[in-house]
């Protein structure tokens, strides 16, 4: 069993921001018909998302995320020792985006900066991992970067995804400390063989050139190869039999139970998804916060999202034992838990700004002015 469980290192703080661009789903009524979207709202609680501009990605949402959380946690670049970037959405296909994020935020030279190719349970496979480096090394303070713009691959008329996806960048600050009851716990699992449910099958390097081509899929949408699939059946029956099994785990692992925690921040897959494993694993629906109604699906930053949705406007200063679960793309799935100061989450930001140095148009603009 990959379970985890680490002293001395808290979640110091937590922050998000997502685009300014808000799309209501009865905006689809005219292309899908009223009928379809009405239903679609019903099962999946989706009515309205914010999506990136054309240029704008996930690591301008999570850089304008870290400014914010720094300055809050008066914390200077220079005393980050780890800086990563979990996300299925990179800046571009090499080099890792934790490298324009240490360079834009003056992280020193001396940081270790990798992405973790990973999207719905980014946050805790991400949380694990940060944790384990710190753990065993010197590092004390560390930055998690978070999030999604799955919009950006997902086929303007497949009824089944464009209207689920929202998009958002997040940011968590791991510290190491002094103190042993500071705890971080982890239980991750995966299931390769689920690959394909939910897939981008071209674009990569085993089909770098894939075809455009519009085809009409067998579940009635069309898209090309370079679109994201989704198998609708297979995710509903993991996300059902799996998830539930490995949050019962996890408390059985952590001997805890669901009185136990004030906050569980769930990814935030559909409604429907989220009642039945709260309902399978005894949790308290009202302390599972929704925020998909208003942001839609956003990935791996669904967990801090909703924590910043719920907290972000405290105005006290007071611990919260949060559980926080991601499942997913991979097949991936995992449980962390952890406790933060509410004063220390942030609202939830919105941004439009776009890394003008970052887009390269020219071949030409690579070379080095001198």
């Amino acid at each position: 069993m990959a379970f985890f469980k680490f002293h001395n290192i808290r979640v110091a703080g937590v922050a998000c921001a997502v685009p300014k661009n808000e799309v209501k789903t009865e905006s689809y009524k005219p292309l899908f018909g009223n009928e379809e979207v009405e239903k679609f709202m019903q099962m999946t609680g989706v009515r309205s998302s914010h999506r990136t501009l054309e240029h704008q990605t996930c690591s301008d949402l999570g850089f304008r995320a870290a400014q914010e959380l720094l300055a809050h946690m008066d914390v200077d670049s220079s005393e980050i020792g780890a800086c990563i970037f979990s996300s299925h959405s990179p800046d571009y296909r090499r080099p890792a985006t934790a490298f324009v994020l240490q360079y834009r935020l003056g992280i020193p030279k001396e940081a270790v900066c990798y992405d973790i190719s990973l999207g719905c349970s980014s946050l805790v496979v991400g949380m694990q991992t940060v944790a384990s480096i710190m753990n065993m090394g010197d590092i004390r303070k560390a930055l998690l970067f978070v999030g999604d713009t799955a919009g950006k691959s997902v086929y303007p008329e497949d009824r089944s995804s464009a209207m689920l996806f929202g998009e958002a960048g997040a940011v968590m600050l791991l510290e190491k400390t002094d103190n042993p009851n500071d705890e971080i716990n982890a239980l991750v699992r995966s299931d390769g063989s689920g690959y394909s449910y939910m897939i981008v099958p071209g674009g990569g390097y085993r089909n770098l050139h894939a075809s455009e081509e519009v085809v009409m899929c067998e579940d009635g949408n069309p898209r090309t190869l370079m679109n994201s699939f989704i198998q609708g059946t297979s995710v509903f029956t993991f996300t059902i039999f799996d998830v539930p099994r490995l949050i019962k785990d996890f408390f059985a692992k952590t001997e805890t139970t669901p009185d136990d925690y004030d906050c569980f921040g769930f990814h935030q897959a559909n409604l429907y998804i989220l009642k039945q494993i709260a309902k399978k694993t005894k949790i308290d629906f009202e302390r599972m916060p929704i925020t998909l109604d208003r942001y839609g699906n956003t990935s791996g930053a669904s967990a801090i999202v909703s924590l910043c949705d719920r907290y972000g406007s405290d105005t006290e200063n007071r611990k919260i034992k949060v559980m926080a679960c991601g499942f997913g793309i991979g097949i991936s799935l995992g449980a962390t838990s952890f406790e933060i100061n509410t004063a220390d989450i942030l609202p939830i930001y919105e941004d439009d700004a776009i890394y003008e140095d970052g887009l390269i148009t020219d071949p030409n603009q690579l070379y080095e002015k001198k």
